[in-house]
Protein backbone atom coordinates (compact mmCIF):
# COMPACT_ATOMS: atom_id res chain seq x y z
CA UNK A 1 0.00 0.00 0.00
CA UNK A 2 1.70 3.44 -1.07
CA UNK A 3 1.94 5.70 1.78
CA UNK A 4 -0.15 8.34 0.05
CA UNK A 5 -3.40 6.26 0.73
CA UNK A 6 -2.66 5.90 4.50
CA UNK A 7 -1.80 10.11 3.98
CA UNK A 8 -3.90 11.79 7.57
CA UNK A 9 -5.40 14.77 6.08
CA UNK A 10 -5.14 18.12 8.19
CA UNK A 11 -7.18 20.90 7.70
CA UNK A 12 -5.27 23.76 6.66
CA UNK A 13 -3.27 25.96 8.76
CA UNK A 14 -5.32 28.73 7.60
CA UNK A 15 -8.82 26.89 7.76
CA UNK A 16 -8.35 25.93 11.31
CA UNK A 17 -10.67 26.71 14.73
CA UNK A 18 -9.85 30.04 16.17
CA UNK A 19 -11.65 30.78 19.51
CA UNK A 20 -10.35 34.48 19.35
CA UNK A 21 -12.01 35.06 16.33
CA UNK A 22 -16.00 34.52 18.38
CA UNK A 23 -16.48 38.07 19.42
CA UNK A 24 -17.63 37.63 23.25
CA UNK A 25 -21.15 36.49 24.06
CA UNK A 26 -23.02 39.62 25.53
CA UNK A 27 -24.93 37.61 28.39
CA UNK A 28 -27.62 40.48 28.19
CA UNK A 29 -28.42 39.08 24.23
CA UNK A 30 -31.10 36.54 24.46
CA UNK A 31 -30.60 33.45 22.31
CA UNK A 32 -33.07 33.49 20.22
CA UNK A 33 -31.72 37.07 18.76
CA UNK A 34 -28.95 37.70 16.33
CA UNK A 35 -28.01 41.11 17.27
CA UNK A 36 -28.63 43.58 20.30
CA UNK A 37 -29.82 45.92 18.01
CA UNK A 38 -32.58 43.33 16.93
CA UNK A 39 -33.12 42.27 20.29
CA UNK A 40 -33.75 46.06 21.33
CA UNK A 41 -36.16 46.47 18.60
CA UNK A 42 -38.13 43.92 19.39
CA UNK A 43 -38.85 45.26 23.23
CA UNK A 44 -39.39 48.34 21.43
CA UNK A 45 -42.25 47.35 19.26
CA UNK A 46 -43.39 44.76 21.92
CA UNK A 47 -43.45 47.86 24.73
CA UNK A 48 -45.61 49.78 22.12
CA UNK A 49 -48.22 47.53 20.91
CA UNK A 50 -48.63 46.79 24.63
CA UNK A 51 -49.70 50.42 25.43
CA UNK A 52 -51.46 50.36 22.17
CA UNK A 53 -53.99 48.45 24.23
CA UNK A 54 -53.63 50.30 27.14
CA UNK A 55 -54.56 53.36 25.32
CA UNK A 56 -57.89 51.49 23.63
CA UNK A 57 -58.33 50.35 27.20
CA UNK A 58 -58.49 53.90 28.94
CA UNK A 59 -60.23 55.41 26.00
CA UNK A 60 -63.29 53.18 26.60
CA UNK A 61 -63.29 54.62 29.87
CA UNK A 62 -62.81 58.45 28.90
CA UNK A 63 -65.86 57.75 25.97
CA UNK A 64 -68.09 56.65 28.56
CA UNK A 65 -66.76 59.53 31.14
CA UNK A 66 -67.69 61.69 28.30
CA UNK A 67 -71.09 60.35 27.60
CA UNK A 68 -72.66 60.65 30.92
CA UNK A 69 -70.88 64.00 31.48
CA UNK A 70 -72.50 65.91 28.59
CA UNK A 71 -75.61 63.89 29.57
CA UNK A 72 -75.53 65.21 33.40
CA UNK A 73 -73.23 67.54 33.22
CA UNK A 74 -74.81 69.43 36.31
CA UNK A 75 -74.52 66.08 38.84
CA UNK A 76 -71.21 65.73 37.27
CA UNK A 77 -70.29 68.93 38.07
CA UNK A 78 -71.77 69.33 41.79
CA UNK A 79 -69.86 65.71 42.20
CA UNK A 80 -66.49 67.45 40.74
CA UNK A 81 -66.53 70.08 43.34
CA UNK A 82 -66.34 67.74 46.63
CA UNK A 83 -62.75 66.86 45.36
CA UNK A 84 -59.84 68.30 46.45
CA UNK A 85 -58.24 69.91 43.62
CA UNK A 86 -55.26 70.95 45.21
CA UNK A 87 -54.28 67.05 45.89
CA UNK A 88 -54.88 66.39 42.76
CA UNK A 89 -52.61 69.40 41.35
CA UNK A 90 -49.98 68.38 43.83
CA UNK A 91 -50.25 64.40 42.43
CA UNK A 92 -49.88 66.21 38.57
CA UNK A 93 -46.62 67.98 40.02
CA UNK A 94 -45.70 64.98 41.89
CA UNK A 95 -45.82 62.75 38.63
CA UNK A 96 -44.50 65.04 36.41
CA UNK A 97 -41.68 65.07 38.63
CA UNK A 98 -41.56 61.09 38.26
CA UNK A 99 -40.76 61.61 34.58
CA UNK A 100 -38.14 63.61 34.92
CA UNK A 101 -36.27 61.33 37.37
CA UNK A 102 -37.01 58.57 35.16
CA UNK A 103 -35.19 60.71 31.90
CA UNK A 104 -32.49 61.74 34.15
CA UNK A 105 -32.10 57.81 35.38
CA UNK A 106 -31.70 56.67 31.48
CA UNK A 107 -29.62 59.86 30.66
CA UNK A 108 -27.34 58.64 33.65
CA UNK A 109 -26.93 55.04 31.99
CA UNK A 110 -26.24 56.51 29.02
CA UNK A 111 -23.32 58.51 30.31
CA UNK A 112 -21.77 56.10 32.56
CA UNK A 113 -23.07 57.71 35.53
CA UNK A 114 -24.08 54.85 38.58
CA UNK A 115 -24.66 57.06 41.37
CA UNK A 116 -27.07 59.15 39.08
CA UNK A 117 -28.97 56.67 37.66
CA UNK A 118 -29.30 54.94 41.03
CA UNK A 119 -30.88 58.18 42.85
CA UNK A 120 -32.86 58.88 40.24
CA UNK A 121 -34.08 55.63 40.57
CA UNK A 122 -34.76 55.47 43.94
CA UNK A 123 -36.20 59.40 43.56
CA UNK A 124 -38.69 57.95 41.06
CA UNK A 125 -39.82 55.07 43.51
CA UNK A 126 -40.56 57.54 46.47
CA UNK A 127 -42.42 59.73 44.05
CA UNK A 128 -44.80 56.99 43.39
CA UNK A 129 -44.97 56.21 47.07
CA UNK A 130 -45.83 59.85 47.22
CA UNK A 131 -48.89 59.47 44.73
CA UNK A 132 -50.52 56.68 45.76
CA UNK A 133 -49.91 58.05 49.74
CA UNK A 134 -52.05 61.29 48.66
CA UNK A 135 -54.76 59.33 46.50
CA UNK A 136 -55.47 56.95 49.76
CA UNK A 137 -56.05 60.90 52.04
CA UNK A 138 -58.49 61.72 48.97
CA UNK A 139 -60.26 58.22 48.92
CA UNK A 140 -60.46 58.48 52.88
CA UNK A 141 -61.80 61.18 52.60
CA UNK A 142 -64.95 60.37 50.07
CA UNK A 143 -65.22 56.99 52.37
CA UNK A 144 -66.32 59.08 55.10
CA UNK A 145 -68.42 61.34 53.58
CA UNK A 146 -69.87 58.27 52.01
CA UNK A 147 -68.99 59.20 48.38
CA UNK A 148 -68.63 55.44 47.64
CA UNK A 149 -71.15 54.05 45.10
CA UNK A 150 -73.51 51.21 46.68
CA UNK A 151 -75.98 51.13 49.72
CA UNK A 152 -74.82 53.74 51.38
CA UNK A 153 -73.98 56.54 48.84
CA UNK A 154 -74.92 59.85 50.29
CA UNK A 155 -74.45 63.22 48.32
CA UNK A 156 -77.01 66.44 48.90
CA UNK A 157 -75.24 68.85 46.69
CA UNK A 158 -76.86 71.68 44.54
CA UNK A 159 -76.11 71.64 41.09
CA UNK A 160 -73.60 74.87 40.30
CA UNK A 161 -75.23 76.47 37.66
CA UNK A 162 -78.67 76.34 39.24
CA UNK A 163 -78.46 76.96 42.53
CA UNK A 164 -82.11 76.38 43.80
CA UNK A 165 -82.11 72.70 42.15
CA UNK A 166 -80.37 69.98 44.42
CA UNK A 167 -78.42 66.91 42.39
CA UNK A 168 -79.81 63.61 41.07
CA UNK A 169 -78.29 61.36 44.08
CA UNK A 170 -77.71 58.44 41.59
CA UNK A 171 -76.51 61.19 38.74
CA UNK A 172 -73.95 61.66 41.09
CA UNK A 173 -73.37 58.30 41.79
CA UNK A 174 -72.61 57.57 38.32
CA UNK A 175 -69.94 60.23 38.51
CA UNK A 176 -68.18 58.83 41.62
CA UNK A 177 -68.47 55.51 39.86
CA UNK A 178 -66.27 56.35 36.52
CA UNK A 179 -63.83 58.61 39.15
CA UNK A 180 -63.20 55.34 41.92
CA UNK A 181 -63.31 53.01 38.56
CA UNK A 182 -60.52 55.54 36.27
CA UNK A 183 -58.49 56.51 39.37
CA UNK A 184 -58.22 53.11 41.14
CA UNK A 185 -57.18 50.93 37.70
CA UNK A 186 -54.40 54.32 37.09
CA UNK A 187 -53.29 53.56 40.94
CA UNK A 188 -53.38 49.81 39.87
CA UNK A 189 -51.16 50.66 36.83
CA UNK A 190 -48.65 52.92 39.61
CA UNK A 191 -48.64 50.06 42.13
CA UNK A 192 -47.23 47.74 39.05
CA UNK A 193 -44.71 50.41 37.96
CA UNK A 194 -43.31 50.71 41.48
CA UNK A 195 -43.01 47.22 41.47
CA UNK A 196 -41.28 47.60 38.04
CA UNK A 197 -38.61 50.19 39.23
CA UNK A 198 -37.64 48.17 42.29
CA UNK A 199 -36.82 45.39 40.10
CA UNK A 200 -35.04 47.42 37.68
CA UNK A 201 -32.83 49.28 40.81
CA UNK A 202 -32.22 46.15 42.11
CA UNK A 203 -30.62 45.02 38.50
CA UNK A 204 -29.08 48.26 38.34
CA UNK A 205 -27.44 48.27 41.71
CA UNK A 206 -25.72 44.57 40.51
CA UNK A 207 -24.33 46.72 38.00
CA UNK A 208 -26.50 44.70 34.65
CA UNK A 209 -26.89 48.18 33.04
CA UNK A 210 -24.54 49.66 30.67
CA UNK A 211 -24.41 52.62 28.34
CA UNK A 212 -24.15 49.62 25.67
CA UNK A 213 -27.21 48.03 27.68
CA UNK A 214 -29.69 49.56 29.71
CA UNK A 215 -33.14 48.11 27.30
CA UNK A 216 -35.26 47.38 30.27
CA UNK A 217 -34.60 50.74 31.89
CA UNK A 218 -35.60 52.63 28.62
CA UNK A 219 -39.15 50.05 28.41
CA UNK A 220 -39.97 50.59 31.90
CA UNK A 221 -39.33 54.26 31.42
CA UNK A 222 -41.62 54.31 28.50
CA UNK A 223 -44.62 52.67 31.31
CA UNK A 224 -44.17 55.01 33.86
CA UNK A 225 -44.66 58.03 31.13
CA UNK A 226 -47.76 56.27 29.95
CA UNK A 227 -49.02 55.77 33.10
CA UNK A 228 -48.40 59.63 33.63
CA UNK A 229 -49.84 60.77 30.60
CA UNK A 230 -53.09 59.32 31.42
CA UNK A 231 -53.05 60.92 35.10
CA UNK A 232 -52.28 64.28 33.02
CA UNK A 233 -55.98 63.41 31.41
CA UNK A 234 -57.89 62.53 34.50
CA UNK A 235 -57.20 65.37 36.56
CA UNK A 236 -58.63 67.98 34.08
CA UNK A 237 -61.44 65.54 33.40
CA UNK A 238 -62.41 64.60 37.18
CA UNK A 239 -61.23 67.41 39.01
CA UNK A 240 -61.62 70.78 36.57
CA UNK A 241 -65.19 70.36 35.48
CA UNK A 242 -66.65 73.44 37.37
CA UNK A 243 -64.31 75.08 40.18
CA UNK A 244 -66.90 78.11 40.63
CA UNK A 245 -68.14 77.93 44.64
Amino acid sequence: MSDSSTAVHTPAHGHAHNPARNPAHNPALLHHFATEAQQKDSASLGMWIFLATEVMFFGGLFCAYLIYRLKYFGEFAAASQTLDWKLGTTNTAVLICSSLTVVLAIYAVQHAKRTLMLGSLVLTILLGFAFLGIKAVEYTEKFEKHHVPGPSFQFVEKIPSHPDQVANPYHAQLYFSLYFIMTGLHALHMIIGIGLFVWLLTAAAKGRFTPHYYTPLEMGGLYWHFVDIVWIYLFPLLYLIDLRK
